[in-house]
């Protein structure tokens, strides 16, 4: 619920006849005048015409208040709800707050319905909360309204009914409530208790936004960020962002940051974006913590500094962020910045790994034998190619009777397809050999010459022997001796005798055409 609204209310003064009127007021008030009297303890409240004086303003605001004017009774309440001009009482508040509440003064009603919600100088009761906001709600007051609207929604003090909910947002929407407008927004968007209706959606978050309701404000940046609902607008996205950011709306701030930071529809500002991101880190937004982290690790736009790297991703990591528990794991592991400890690393690493975090599970299959089939498996499972591998990799020679060869060719498949090398040169080398599936020398080839071209010596030099037999593809010496070359300079030492053998039986000028792919003269 929003906070009290603890304000005063009396009638308008002519700034011009301040001081005139304050004394025309005084001597109203002195002859025991209740409206003079409560006037009085406004104009020491506002200080005018007359210093400001909080401690004479609760005296003539308690004369009025004994008298029965409930204006007077509300402002009492006021004074002893925020201890102003006398010790906070919040007993005492409550108390002024029934008696002007009970003779219908609409703000007070709101009031003691919060101090009710809230169990404030009295035991909590949702059902008098309610009691209350309805008494002020019935006069028009949006603020009870809204909260009315809240109690519905989420069945405190009444049954739950969205739909009377909706009516209650509304009724203070229309009054220009920004909280309300936001609620009665979410509600068009989401479809909840009302069709959904993404343009009343974005008009009413307009609406609050234009008002400067921070929530409503990053929801239209989002929308202009994303495209969503919107044409995308990387300027009006920052604009949104902008107005939330600078109430301290850390979503908003870690949004700019991204958006300034990537550069997407505007010029890349990394100064801009590291403001944006320590901003929101300041206020405990753990994105933004983590962000700031990686920037202190590698020394992205500050001096690199492993100490406050440590720092900030321990904030985030306290908070739950998985990316923060696996970056301190990586610098506790290491020791950078912090005391190297493996089993404070570890620690970081299960948490993040815990969450599905692939790198955190992979790494913690590393560096943990008895777990490693169940993290590789729940890395390789979010499609992490090194993880499939390295599955198909223990079912092929697991000790703990695990071993399924079928099972192991299927992971290397998935992470061959995604390009990595090693599970592709394993694939080929189980087709060549006819383990787990049937041979097929046109597949073996497939698989080596993928290896082959990502670096992978072993693959270089099968591809060359292939390419010298005609074994799954046309002989082709020239091929096999470009493929061996590769090979043996990345040290494979039978390709040395290989390439002996096939020079020796190629013609003049295809081991000229064969030297000059590798670069020999």
């Amino acid at each position: 619920m929003p906070d009290t609204a603890a304000t005063h209310t009396a009638a308008h003064h002519t700034a011009a006849h301040h001081t005139a009127e304050f004394l025309r007021v005084k001597a109203l008030a002195e002859r025991g005048v209740a409206s003079a009297q409560h006037s009085l303890g406004f104009m020491y409240v506002n200080g005018q015409g007359v210093p400001k004086n909080d401690e004479l303003a609760v005296a003539w605001y308690r004369m009025a208040a004994s008298a029965g004017l409930e204006q007077a009774q509300y402002n009492l309440g006021v004074m002893y709800q925020k201890g102003q001009g006398v010790p906070q009482d919040l007993a005492q508040a409550v108390y002024w707050y029934t008696q002007a509440a009970s003779q219908g003064y609409a703000a007070a009603q709101y009031n003691l319905g919060w101090l009710y919600a809230k169990g404030q100088g009295i035991p909590a009761d949702v059902h008098q909360a309610m009691h209350w906001f309805g008494k002020a709600a019935g006069q028009g007051d949006p603020g009870a309204q809204h909260n009315l609207g809240m109690m519905y929604e989420g069945g405190k003090g009444v049954a739950q009914d969205i739909g009377q909910a909706i009516e209650w947002y509304r009724r203070a929407a229309e009054q220009n409530y920004a909280r309300s407008q936001f609620n009665l927004a979410l509600r068009y968007d989401s479809g909840q208790g009302i069709a959904r209706d993404v343009q009343q959606a974005i008009h009413w978050f307009r609406k609050a936004a234009e008002q400067g309701y921070a929530p409503a404000q990053f929801n239209l940046g989002l929308r202009y960020d994303k495209g969503q609902d919107l044409p995308q607008d990387s300027e009006k996205a920052i604009l949104w962002y902008g107005r939330a950011g600078e109430q301290g709306h850390a979503s908003s701030q870690f949004n700019l940051a991204l958006i300034h930071d990537s550069g997407h529809g505007v010029e890349r500002n990394p100064e801009l974006a590291l403001h944006w991101f320590r901003k929101a880190a300041e206020q405990d937004h753990a994105g933004a913590q983590d962000n700031l982290g990686l920037r202190y690790e590698h020394g992205q736009g500050v001096d690199q500094d492993y100490g406050l790297a440590a720092h900030w991703y321990r904030k985030a990591a306290e908070q739950g962020s998985a990316g923060a528990q696996y970056h301190l794991g990586q610098l506790v592991d290491a020791g950078h910045g912090v005391p190297q400890d493996a089993q404070e690393a570890i620690s970081w690493y299960r948490k993040a790994a815990e969450q599905g975090h692939l790198r955190a599970q992979f790494d913690l299959a590393l560096r943990i034998e008895d777990e490693a089939m169940h993290w590789y498996r729940k890395a390789a499972d979010q499609d992490y190619a090194p993880a499939q591998y390295m599955l198909g990799q223990l079912l092929d020679r697991d000790e703990s009777g695990a071993i399924d060869p079928r099972q192991a060719w299927e992971w290397y498949r998935k992470a061959a397809d995604q390009g990595h090398a090693l599970a592709q040169f394993a694939l080929g080398l189980r087709y060549d050999s006819g383990h787990g599936v049937e041979r097929d020398y046109e597949a073996a080839h497939f698989w080596y010459l993928c290896a082959a071209r990502q670096g992978h010596a072993r693959a270089q030099f099968n591809l060359g022997v292939m390419y010298a037999s005609g074994q799954g593809v046309g002989k082709d010496l020239v091929e096999a001796y470009a493929w061996l070359h590769r090979a043996g300079a990345a040290g494979v030492i039978p390709a040395t005798t290989y390439i002996q053998r096939i020079a020796a039986r190629m013609e003049p000028h295809l081991l000229a055409q064969a030297n000059g792919y590798v670069g020999v003269a």
